[in-house]
């Protein structure tokens, strides 16, 4: 007797391929040196997308990846990927960065200005060179803008892993990478709500902004006076509504997640079950934004114009990046070897700079062709991470310790 297969059975054969397959590269190549299994889930997601799976096997490609089952795993992502910004924006502590602010302000301004400028050249480059860059509903300026700041972000919450697993995460060091790292993510959402700023809109993106920070306020009210089990289920009541009316109102629904995290403060929740939950966020829903953004790459303006846009990017990023800081180095003072580590540590892109692209894409503002080239550049940074800082630490120990 033969048996249809349903829509339920082809999701979780989907979920089947998305958990076993970069898990079993990731541990049977034991890649976690050069690529974290984040960085091969992104990776598998590519592979597994319509210019590599679908194009190699259509008839398999189509038979899993039916518009049902992406439906279904979009909204898995959607969820997944606010929860993880949410994480970002609670993770901010401007406390200390406004007790150094001179040095702060100076490092972080010219890690964001500088990658900026220089990317924002590259698009002007790839602007240059014919169609199949800029998206249908994207004026010159947002498109440059957007591929400028792509390459100047620094992914918070990946680089928090990465810090802890190099064991700087509590150290001096780490601490003040974070500081750098956090007036940056402030500056990239910035940027990103002015990149989206739609006149057409703009009333309702006006009366969200002064209607988030009223309920902003009763938000930190209330927060304080609830035991800390109730404070998530708050928090995620939350982060729902205001990325619910982020969306209406055109900004998008991740700014709104970010939003919602960046008014509460990491205080009121205890670290250790914030680690914890992160973590089960990155293995058990993550992976399902990843696949789904796979399912977006593309490869039509052609695989090696793909390829030589995303290595352009690529030299932006990490040149402009590692030029702001040493910049900032020789203004400040530093020591040998200082500069470098702490260049190389913030030029992480991976989650950030993809929701970041994604984002863009769904406005819009760029092609599914230069999504996937930002995709391939964000995944070859954050790939260079670790073996790029590791040496350089065993060289340099005693900055470890150094607070700035």
């Amino acid at each position: 007797m033969s048996h249809t297969v349903t829509i339920t059975e082809l999701f979780l054969i989907a979920m089947l391929i998305i958990f076993t397959v970069p898990y079993l590269i990731w541990r049977v190549f034991r890649t976690d040196y050069w690529a974290p299994l984040v960085v091969v889930q992104i990776l598998t997601g590519i592979l597994l997308g319509p210019g590599v799976l679908g194009a190699a096997f259509p008839d398999y490609y189509a038979f899993v990846f039916r518009p049902e089952v992406i439906q279904a795993l979009n909204g898995v992502a959607w969820w997944a990927v606010m929860m993880f910004v949410w994480f970002a924006g609670v993770e901010l502590d401007l406390n200390e960065a406004w007790r150094r602010k001179s040095e702060t302000g100076l490092t972080a301004g010219l890690a964001l200005v500088t990658p900026l400028l220089f990317g924002a050249g590259a698009a002007a480059i790839l602007l240059a060179t014919g169609d199949g860059w800029a998206g249908p509903k994207g004026e010159i300026w947002q498109v440059v803008l957007g591929i400028g700041m792509a390459c100047a972000v620094t992914a918070l919450p990946i680089l928090i892993l990465f810090m802890d697993r190099l064991e700087i995460l509590r150290r001096p060091l780490g601490q003040r990478v974070l500081r750098y790292a956090s007036l940056d993510d402030i500056a990239i959402w910035a940027v990103l709500a002015l990149v989206l700023l739609d006149w057409e809109r703009v009333g309702r993106q006006g009366a969200f902004l002064i209607g988030f920070a009223a309920a902003a306020l009763a938000m930190r009210r209330l927060m304080p006076r609830l035991v800390e089990r109730d404070r998530w289920f708050v928090s995620f009541i939350w982060l729902a509504l205001v990325g619910l009316v982020a969306d209406w109102s055109g900004l998008h629904y991740m700014v709104g997640a970010f939003l919602a995290g960046a008014v509460l403060d990491a205080r009121w929740f205890d670290q250790t079950r914030m680690d914890q939950f992160r973590d089960t966020v990155l293995m058990t829903v993550m992976p399902v934004f990843f696949l789904s953004t796979g399912l977006r790459t593309t490869w039509d303006v052609g695989g090696v114009a793909v390829f030589g846009a995303a290595a352009l990017l690529l030299a932006a990023a990490v040149g402009g990046k590692l030029a702001g800081v040493h910049l900032a180095g020789r203004l400040l003072k530093w020591g040998p070897g200082e500069a470098s580590v702490i260049g190389w540590l913030l030029q992480t892109k991976a989650l950030i700079m993809i929701i970041f692209a994604n984002i863009l894409l769904d406005k819009q503002i760029i092609t599914s062709g230069t999504f996937t080239a930002l995709l391939l550049m964000a995944v070859g940074s954050t790939m260079l991470t670790i073996p790029m800082v590791t040496p350089r630490l065993r060289r340099a120990t005693d900055i470890i310790g150094k607070g700035g």
